[in-house]
């Protein structure tokens, strides 16, 4: 989980959070939108990759990886399940970002901070 420490001393933790906190401080350039309807659109968008794609990348990792033996009650067959969904969301990704090279408009946004660290994250562990 990313913290940041302010210059307070105190602590905030939270990507997402985090990522507003800067935003405030240094708005340009932004990874939340520049105006009401594309704040929107990037926050479907990175809602998708948080709930669609990372959320099933840490079952799978969770339920199949070595790292969690012992930590977590393990369900390899969930894992696997988990899996074949990634596989899913990743080739439906495909088809809806063909012809993008962003995932939520025509610049990097925290859209893509999420789904990077999602297939990163998934990478380290497919077999």
């Amino acid at each position: 989980m990313p913290v940041l420490e302010l210059d307070d001393g105190s602590y905030l933790s939270e990507s997402v959070a985090i990522c507003r906190y800067l935003e405030g401080l240094h708005p340009e350039p932004n990874l939340l939108g520049r105006d009401l309807r594309e704040q929107a659109e990037i926050e479907r968008w990175n809602r998708r990759m948080e709930l669609e794609l990372f959320a099933a990348i840490g079952r799978t990792v969770q339920n199949i990886s070595p790292i969690f033996q012992g930590r977590f009650k393990q369900f390899p067959d969930y894992g696997e399940a988990q899996r074949a969904l990634v596989y899913q969301r990743l080739e439906r990704m495909d088809r809806e970002l063909n012809g993008h090279q962003f995932v939520a408009g025509d610049r990097f946004t925290i859209a893509d901070i999420t789904a990077l660290v999602a297939i990163d994250i998934g990478s380290r562990w497919q077999t």
